[in-house]
């Protein structure tokens, strides 16, 4: 599958209604395109970027920390899909001590925004699909 790193540009909260947004721009360019998603991920997004640590482990934080102790990593995140209006992505997972080739990769569904929570957390790279990108980018 062919993929376009991108980064998370721009985190948009509202306080009132469910729609908020984040802005995916691809890396080094200025081509990106908006995802919707819940107040609950916006918020957890956001306080990763921050740097505010919950007084317990919040869901993410124990996702991290269960595929740590499973002896996995976060090594990607792919958004590979958009389906009638709606994005899949997968965790790319690989054993703590695999090198960077990705051989060893185990994917994971789930949703876009927990993805991207957890690549804020870790520090993984985000990419996505070429043919999704090339059919949402905008400057």
């Amino acid at each position: 599958m062919d993929l376009v790193e991108v980064e998370l540009a721009r985190v948009v909260i509202h306080q009132k209604g469910d729609q908020q947004f984040i802005h995916l721009r691809e890396r080094n360019g200025s081509r990106g395109f908006p995802i919707v998603i819940g107040y609950t991920e916006v918020e957890e997004i956001n306080r990763k970027l921050c740097g505010v640590q919950p007084p317990r482990p919040l869901t993410h934080d124990l996702i991290g920390r269960v595929m740590s102790t499973l002896g996995h990593r976060l090594h990607r995140v792919v958004i590979n899909e958009l389906r009638e209006g709606t994005f899949f992505a997968q965790l790319m997972l690989l054993p703590r001590d695999a090198g960077t080739g990705g051989t060893a990769e185990k994917p994971v569904d789930c949703r876009p925004s927990d993805a991207i929570a957890l690549a804020v957390q870790t520090g993984a790279p985000i990419l996505v699909a070429r043919d999704v990108f090339e059919s949402l980018a905008t400057d």
